[in-house]
């Protein structure tokens, strides 16, 4: 687990792809301390395994369902990513809860500077803005920041100078792809309560009205047979 307060800026060294998957090496210094194969690192938001480490830095697979997800198969020799090693049991918990499990991929659409913060526009499918929440926590590319703004086609967050300077979020330009994982919590209640898409409920099916359609999600029936 990952709390999205990112450690270092690392330098992709290479990406080698063997059709669907391949291997990511990382040039790094402060998350390589105390680090040994097996460990989690974050690059970019995404939980990879350290496979094989060298004095500058560490190397891990990346598999099919990366490569899909997320923006790593795009990186190119020399580009900065966003470094976090996992939460150690005990650390401080800075950010959110992050799995490092990319839900997929946003567009940036805007950087606009404000006073001493900047705004950043991210355009995002349906199938991720229905997670997010004004005021909530997203993590943008490992980064944990707090949604200002939010519609049906995008989501803007407010980044204050020192996260612009520690992150690669602020290099990025109109156009470019980001790593987008929502917070967590709200999926599990959607799954739990029979809200999303599926309509799980107790008996595994949905409710039927008395039009004879059938329902899906909080009902007062499903309350009931709850006990509540």
């Amino acid at each position: 687990m990952f709390t999205g307060i990112v450690e270092e800026k690392g330098t992709v060294k290479y990406v080698s792809l063997a059709g669907i998957s391949g291997k990511i090496a990382i040039k790094a210094r402060k998350v390589m301390e105390g680090a040994k194969i097996g460990d989690s690192i974050a690059v970019n938001g995404v939980c990879l395994t350290v496979v094989s480490m060298q004095s500058d830095g560490f190397t891990a697979d990346v598999m099919a369902e990366t490569i899909r997800r997320t923006s790593l198969g795009q990186c190119q020799p020399g580009d900065h990513v966003n470094l976090e090693r996992a939460m150690a049991a005990d650390g401080r918990f800075g950010g959110h809860i992050v799995a490092g499990h990319i839900d997929g991929t946003g567009t940036v659409r805007s950087v606009v500077p404000e006073g001493n913060a900047i705004w950043v526009t991210i355009g995002a499918p349906k199938e991720i803005l229905r997670y997010i929440v004004e005021k909530g926590s997203i993590a943008i590319d490992g980064i944990s920041l707090t949604v200002a703004y939010v519609d049906d086609s995008a989501f803007k967050v407010s980044v204050i100078p020192h996260t612009g300077e520690e992150t690669t979020l602020l290099s990025k330009k109109t156009g470019d792809i980001v790593n987008l994982e929502n917070d967590i919590v709200g999926k599990y209640v959607e799954k739990l309560m029979g809200l999303g898409p599926a309509g799980p409920r107790s008996s595994g099916e949905a409710a039927e009205s008395s039009s004879g359609q059938q329902e899906q999600g909080l009902t007062m029936e499903y309350l009931r047979d709850m006990g509540f």
